[in-house]
């Protein structure tokens, strides 16, 4: 199983459920399988731009 993860620049990656969180990042709200997980970030993660430069 898979963790969708977000920064603070709103920065989306997935994440081995068994591993421990790197610093810095903290769960989106959806788990699954690899593939469920990269869908999931392609419909939520329109703009790639980290958020200070959105602002």
């Amino acid at each position: 199983m898979w963790l969708v993860v977000v920064n603070d620049e709103e920065q989306y990656s997935i994440w081995a459920d068994a591993s421990p969180l790197p610093a810095g990042w903290r769960p989106a709200g959806f788990q699954g399988e690899r593939e469920a997980c990269l869908e999931h970030i392609e419909q939520v993660w329109t703009d790639m731009r980290p958020k200070r430069v959105r602002a």
